[in-house]
């Protein structure tokens, strides 16, 4: 069987039921795009992402041009001056004397340092780094969204058998009823159909507050209010034409976290040539263009003006500051270790993932069809024992024990295709198939 497509509402629980007065129905692809555009969690995600390129873009200037700073001062000065020069004897007196001094330059610097070229790749690698943690964040949702979406399709799928449910044993309290009107049977039949009806309304009240509460769980994935009536289409279309290699070989190219974890080993292998780069001569060039200006009333010299430039360069190296860069060396080289190693375990992890998903995804597939023949025969034999209830030939316990029987196979029908979905959609998410283009709008989607 290469494509299973269970449309449950039509095919197996009747017509669609209407939960809620005035609500808006959506499909899920119109829930994703409702859910990135809304969700909290994404648009912080993006915001980091963004502060980071800022980041990258910023060090690369400063990295990549040189300093520029200009200057200007301006200071004035009132003093009583009392004054002898070489060639007088007398003391010279001035009151009030006034000088002032203005000085502007303009400063440029660059240092060339071997450490700043890794000190560039290293910001470029957390920029790619924030980018693949924002996509992650928006694949998470992405999952979280579709689970969400058909645990509401589930829990409505299930009202819909608790429904069924009630209509038979509602047609059982009938007969027991009118049976023990009209003296056909004992009071102990129609007390304990009473009973069984009150305990499978029991069932389906407590089912309506499991879709009360997977509503707003799917409303909370889009940012909405709780309160938010949106109807879902209650059809689950499943494939069982996954395969493990594929999965896995897409994980190790597509898989967002596993490359977050490959980028951060290119980060600590950067960040130990940084350190070893400072082992390295550096060079520091320098220029300024001033203008020095002062007049006064009193000294030696009356009115005096510098105007000029000034260049040069500094060159250097580091020949010992107490084994503090070694540290550094050996600590950067232990980072770098760990950081292979860490790519090692997010490997095994992934795949392990993989595996166990995909475990529950086949045996779900081989569980379907199971469930859907056992469903098959469950419904023949309620219909069967709700005519021989009918007509008298069996009691309310075979009636019984065939609706509940019905009632199970139903229940575990559909949760093997709501398992089926679920797992296809945590496949997908691990080996990095589903994704959002947000440059176009539109929203791609491996799932069928």
């Amino acid at each position: 069987m290469r494509k299973l497509i269970c449309l449950l509402a039509l095919t197996f629980f009747g017509q669609h039921i209407s939960l809620a007065q005035d609500s808006t129905s959506i499909d899920l692809e119109e829930a994703i795009l409702i859910g990135l555009d809304n969700n909290f969690g994404v648009k912080i995600a993006k915001n980091e992402q963004l502060i980071a390129e800022k980041e990258a873009q910023i060090t690369r200037g400063s990295l990549l041009f040189p300093v520029i700073d200009a200057t200007f001062q301006r200071t004035f000065t009132i003093v009583d001056a009392v004054q002898q020069f070489v060639n007088q004897t007398d003391l010279t007196r001035i009151d009030n004397a006034e000088s002032n001094i203005e000085n502007y330059s303009i400063v440029a610097g660059y240092g060339l340092r071997p450490e700043a070229i890794y000190t560039m790749r290293i910001m470029g690698k957390l920029a790619e780094v924030s980018e693949l943690e924002a996509k992650v964040m928006v694949e998470n949702t992405v999952a979280g969204i579709a689970t969400a979406y058909y645990r509401l399709v589930l829990e409505i799928q299930r009202q819909k058998v608790l429904e069924t449910t009630l209509e038979l044993s509602q047609s059982r309290l009938d007969i027991a009823k009118a049976r023990y009107e009209l003296g056909g049977a004992g009071k102990r039949d129609f007390l304990t159909a009473q009973v069984d009806y009150n305990a499978d309304k029991s069932l389906l009240v407590n089912q309506q507050l499991a879709i009360k509460n997977s509503r707003i769980n799917l409303n909370e994935f889009l940012a909405l209010s709780p309160d938010t009536k949106l109807d879902v289409n209650d059809t689950i279309i499943v494939e069982n034409n996954l395969l493990l290699e594929n999965l896995v070989e897409n994980a190790y190219m597509n898989n967002k976290q596993f490359l977050v974890t490959q980028r951060n080993e290119n980060v600590a292998y950067l960040a130990l040539r940084e350190t070893q780069a400072a082992r390295l001569p550096f060079i520091n060039l320098v220029g300024s263009y001033n203008n020095n200006t002062s007049v006064a009333e009193a000294g030696f010299a009356l009115f005096s003006q510098n105007v000029g430039f000034n260049y040069g360069f500094t060159a250097g190296i580091n020949l010992f500051n107490g084994f503090a860069l070694n540290r550094r060396i050996q600590n950067a080289k232990v980072q770098r270790l760990n950081a292979e190693i860490a790519v090692s375990q997010m490997e095994i992890q992934l795949v392990s993932d993989i595996q166990r998903a995909y475990n529950i995804y086949q045996t779900n597939i081989e569980l379907l069809d199971i469930e859907y023949a056992n469903y098959q025969v469950a419904t023949e034999s309620a219909d069967i024992a709700l005519e021989r209830f009918r007509l008298g030939i069996a009691d309310y316990l075979q009636f019984r024990d065939a609706q509940v029987n019905l009632l199970t196979a139903q229940d575990r029908l559909i949760t093997a295709l709501y398992n089926i979905k679920e797992m296809e959609i945590e496949l997908m998410r691990l080996s990095g198939r589903i994704f959002y283009q947000n440059g176009t709008e539109q929203f791609s989607m491996t799932l069928k």
